[in-house]
């Protein structure tokens, strides 16, 4: 991630972002910070960027020019603008900050968190002349309704917001995911040491060592918290609780849904009393269920034409779409869930460790299978290793499932998918997490292993189509 600020107080920026965790991430390489002083762009010989508004009025407003001739000169030190390839239907994104915006709130974060180069143009006096903005804007986003005096704060917050959802800058995969917000809930009361303070004890179920406890006590005070705190994240919680209890009537068929809208990972384009669409955030995939027939028309309404790829949950979305002249491709699947959330022994004999996505790439296409021309997209791999020698990995997908599985066939029959399964459904225990995956529904030796394990095999299947 690439950070752009267009300020007319680049020290007040570079001071506050090279801090704390921002600023290891930064010495780290895994986001990067540019300042550009907008006074530099001046045509003025006293550097003076700003002026009178016309039509008079309180105040003095920064001019166009150097705000422009600022923003152009940064565009062309980013490779993908200055090789042309931002157009005016896919300008940089550049964002304007201002009390006239939209709201800023975790959902856009996480939608600015998938750039790989974000502007920032912070104002100053009255604000800038709107033909500046009407050149370079994409974004009006402010932090909240009150006014400051200028826009490097209301920056700094969004930066901030924005760089802790890139990966591996908070060195917690699960953080992102469990504070403040998810599932539209407050977070939770937190305690450390000593266990008495002030005459205050700790929470005794927090003393008790039972995860169970301890997670319904967490959900419930988040709960209690929020809707005493925040009622109208409490009514949205209220709802998004209305539409998984629906998908759960077949929790096994619906998993992937359910998860993805627990996680906070998926935007919901429908909900009623039988059907639901949702999409999720990074992937982009979309994901659809219709319980009853006459939901069909409805959900599929929520699908965007040309959309590239959607799992159905039903035959008759399948029958449907297809009826429209959908030109998709199409591959039938189980999901299989792991309800027990007894963790697994470590396997004897078999090491399982972290796998480098390049490593597992070279694995795989050792072994002839085709791996995507934009990379492998689970988040992370984990290999199995036997005598230090690399016999098999996996993968955990960022939607959340267990992804590709793949032995080396002379390691084959020896309990090592087994092992490498196993390995990944505690991790997602660890995580609080309900263990699942996508099988191909004539693959009866996968189908078998899941059952081995003690999956629960939908009865249904799940339609991933994609565009042909």
């Amino acid at each position: 991630m690439n950070f752009h600020v267009l300020t007319l107080f680049p020290e007040m920026i570079e001071q506050a972002f090279h801090t704390s965790i921002t600023g290891k991430a930064v010495e780290s390489g895994r986001i990067t910070l540019q300042t550009v002083n907008i006074r530099d762009y001046t045509e003025n010989r006293h550097h003076k960027v700003d002026d009178y508004p016309y039509g008079g009025g309180a105040g003095m407003l920064m001019q166009a020019q150097p705000v422009y001739d600022a923003y152009q000169a940064l565009r062309a030190r980013v490779p993908a603008a200055a090789e042309g390839k931002d157009s005016p239907a896919r300008k940089l994104r550049c964002i304007y900050v201002t009390p006239q915006g939209t709201v800023f709130t975790q959902e856009l974060a996480e939608e600015l968190a998938k750039e790989e180069e974000l502007v920032f143009l912070c104002g100053h006096y009255e604000g800038i002349d709107e033909r500046a903005l009407e050149e370079i804007v994409t974004d009006y986003v402010s932090i909240g309704d009150y006014v400051l005096t200028g826009g490097e704060l209301p920056a700094m917050v969004m930066m901030d917001a924005v760089a802790r959802l890139v990966p591996d800058v908070l060195h917690n995969e699960e953080s992102a995911e469990t504070e403040s917000f998810h599932r539209h809930l407050l977070e939770h009361p937190h305690y450390t040491r000593p266990e008495v303070w002030r005459g205050r004890s700790v929470p005794e179920v927090l003393l008790s060592g039972n995860h169970k406890k301890i997670q319904t006590w967490r959900l419930e005070e988040s709960v209690r918290r929020t809707r005493e705190r925040r009622p109208d994240l409490y009514e949205r919680y209220l709802r998004l609780e209305e539409i998984t209890a629906l998908l759960m009537r077949d929790k096994a068929l619906h998993i992937d849904m359910i998860d993805a809208l627990n996680r906070g990972r998926a935007k919901l384009l429908y909900a009623d009393g039988s059907g639901t669409a949702i999409q999720e955030k990074r992937s982009g995939l979309f994901e659809l269920s219709a319980l009853r027939p006459e939901a069909v028309q409805p959900v599929l309404k929520a699908l965007p034409d040309r959309a590239a790829a959607v799992i159905l949950h039903q035959e008759i979305l399948l029958t449907a779409l297809l009826e429209k002249g959908a030109d998709m491709q199409v591959r039938e699947c189980r999901h299989a869930v792991y309800t027990r959330g007894v963790p697994f022994p470590a396997a004897k004999g078999i090491r399982i460790a972290g796998l480098p996505a390049e490593k597992a790439g070279e694995q795989l296409k050792a072994a002839g299978i085709p791996v995507p021309p934009d990379g492998l997209q689970p988040d992370s791999f984990y290999g199995a290793f036997v005598q230090e020698r690399l016999t098999g990995l996996i993968g955990m997908q960022e939607s959340g499932g267990m992804g590709i599985l793949y032995v080396h066939e002379k390691y084959r029959r020896q309990g090592i998918a087994a092992a490498l399964e196993a390995d990944c459904i505690n991790r997602l225990l660890r995580a609080g997490r309900t263990p699942f995956c996508r099988i191909p529904a004539a693959d009866e030796p996968a189908l078998a292993l899941q059952e081995k394990l003690g999956l629960r095999i939908s009865k249904q299947s799940v339609y991933l189509c994609s565009r042909a």
